[in-house]
């Protein structure tokens, strides 16, 4: 089995950082992609990043540039660094993991954290 586990979320003003880790439980870290996604209130699920060991990593078009990821295989760590946040990044955040290839759609991961709460204020 695989468990995931965020934590760092917060309240923080525009313009200010935060960074998220996810912790994964498992014995194949290094064999899993894991992705980011974040709901907004009243909104869908959206992909932010996901990267893998051997992989570059990808970022959605509202991320990139602001946001990075990055992993820690001697922890079993993965983290998502967020700069200069904006307002519309206030959302439920979501690490998600799957065996192999990397994919951006939700539908592709097994294996989701409980999600970890940021919000961002004017």
């Amino acid at each position: 089995q695989v468990r995931l586990a965020e934590s760092g979320g917060g309240m923080v003003q525009a313009g200010g950082s935060l960074r998220l880790s996810c912790e994964a439980s498992t014995r194949v870290f290094n064999n899993l992609a894991i992705a980011w996604f974040r709901q907004a209130p009243g909104k869908d699920l959206e992909f932010i990043a996901v990267s893998n060991w051997n992989h570059a990593t990808t970022y959605s078009d509202s991320v990139k540039g602001r946001f990075t990821a990055s992993r820690d295989s001697a922890k079993n760590m993965v983290y998502l660094q967020m700069d200069s946040l904006q307002v519309e990044d206030t959302a439920v955040y979501y690490c998600a993991g799957r065996l192999f290839q990397p994919a951006t759609d939700r539908a592709s991961y097994d294996h989701w954290g409980r999600g970890t709460q940021v919000t961002v204020s004017s």
